[in-house]
């Protein structure tokens, strides 16, 4: 299966940034997105979906990413996606990674088949991940970002299995969530959540002591 290429790029004017996101469908966490512009001439061997490439490998790129490419990331937190709802904490968090980049780019190249509300020239590219490298490489930037943080909440808030499962739901942390109840990180908008939070309303502040 061929991997994504600058196909997709060619075309538009440089700086072309790829803009992809990670941490749409867990329980827990923020929604993290990255921008990356690429030097064409230069940038690490090997970037793919991130979902396509073992953790391993996704670190390497990461490392070489921050040396060779210009990289912006943005985060919408759990609150935000509460009250905004993930679709549009998705697109905030976008904005803000295109913001970070501290480089205007001349076309941004959006994983997905919706752009943010921003003036900016942009294209939406189904499975973009997939096609483009620069999104590719956004993907990948977004994922280790958002690993690493989940991995730091597993450790204040222990139990819930966030170093291996990042925040899903997966029956381990469905299991935590029952026997711990909810923590200040997951997501009170998600069914899941929101029910469990509404049976265990009366048990809330001790089901939420800070671990140390």
């Amino acid at each position: 299966m061929a991997r994504p290429c600058f196909k997709l790029e060619k075309g538009h004017p440089d700086p072309v940034a790829g803009v992809d996101e990670a941490g749409c469908a867990p329980l827990a966490g923020p929604v993290v997105a990255a921008a990356v512009i690429l030097d064409r001439h230069r940038f690490p061997r090997g970037i793919d979906d991130s979902k396509a490439i073992p953790a391993k490998t996704r670190e390497a790129i990461y490392a070489r990413l921050r040396t060779v490419a210009v990289v912006g990331v943005g985060m919408a937190t759990v609150e935000e996606i509460d009250r905004l709802n993930i679709f549009w904490a998705r697109m905030l968090a976008m904005e803000r990674a295109v913001d970070a980049l501290g480089v205007e780019p001349a076309m941004v190249l959006v994983d997905g088949n919706r752009c943010p509300r921003w003036t900016r020239p942009s294209v939406a590219i189904v499975d973009g991940d997939a096609k483009c490298r620069s999104i590719a490489a956004a993907s990948i930037v977004a994922k280790v970002t958002r690993d690493r943080l989940m991995a730091e909440y597993a450790r204040d808030y222990p139990g819930y299995g966030w170093e291996t499962n990042k925040g899903y739901g997966t029956p381990e942390h469905q299991r935590a969530l029952e026997a711990l109840g909810p923590t200040p990180i997951h997501r009170r908008s998600f069914a899941p959540v929101r029910q469990l939070t509404l049976e265990l309303q009366p048990q809330l502040p001790a089901a939420n002591i800070r671990a140390h």
